[in-house]
């Protein structure tokens, strides 16, 4: 039985990826900070056979970060993967316009992300996988989404550095880069070819854990794609609009 701490565990990349455990009969320490939704979650994912705890916090709460990983690992002993999937998906011009909405949200996809992750890495024991999910809009920054860019781009590198640090100790950090993702935060988006359902992300978390992947950009192609835009001479990209 396979010992699942998801953090942020009611964002739709989560909730698809629970299932897919759940199917395999995982225990699982569910985190968010919807009580409502997440006992929703939680019933749901017990229909589907696995074992459920539960937890409310908000990810921007860092003084109740410890008391939660004490609540996880009483509940499952011991920790195999541990997700840290929570964030949301700022409106740039809003931002751009202040300086407070900027370091809320800077902090909520970047900061408490790498704050959790330092305490989780404290925690972990061989062979266990942290897994977090950061995104391509990290590779570079772009107009439309900078301060959201620039907050996974820390997260990004830091889970980098964090790998390379914990080389040779067991546990495997995964950095997760969704391309655009069809989920409630991108509704009023336009849809297209480059779209992927989160049951497809889902998919493509579970084999990258389960293959002990260090970077697993979903869906595959979105490597290739980035490849072409961080290699873009900045005197061309500056004048392009992404």
């Amino acid at each position: 039985m396979q010992r699942i701490l998801v953090i942020g565990a009611t964002s739709a990349i989560a909730v698809a990826t629970a299932r897919e455990y759940a199917r395999g009969g995982a225990r699982l320490f569910l985190v968010a900070r919807d009580a409502i939704r997440l006992e929703t979650l939680a019933a749901d994912l017990r229909v589907r056979g696995a074992t459920v705890d539960g937890h409310v916090l908000d990810a921007n709460d860092l003084a109740g970060h410890a008391a939660m990983l004490d609540a996880a690992w009483a509940a499952l002993g011991q920790v195999d993967l541990a997700l840290v999937a929570h964030g949301t998906l700022p409106d740039q011009a809003a931002c751009s316009a202040s300086v407070e909405r900027s370091m809320q949200e800077f902090a909520t996809n970047g900061s408490s992300v790498i704050a959790l992750c330092t305490a989780l890495a404290q925690r972990l024991q061989a062979p266990a996988t942290l897994a977090v999910i950061s995104s391509v809009a990290g590779d570079r920054g772009r107009a439309s989404n900078y301060l959201y860019g620039s907050a996974k781009a820390a997260v990004s590198a830091y889970a980098s550095g964090l790998r390379q640090a914990l080389n040779g100790s067991g546990v495997n950090v995964l950095t997760i880069k969704p391309g655009f993702v069809d989920t409630p935060m991108t509704a009023a988006f336009k849809k297209g070819a480059l779209w992927a359902s989160p049951e497809q992300v889902a998919r493509g978390i579970v084999r990258a854990v389960a293959r002990r992947r260090s970077v697993a950009y979903l869906p595959g192609f979105w490597w290739a794609i980035m490849r072409v835009i961080t290699h873009l001479p900045e005197f061309v990209f500056r004048r392009i609009r992404l």
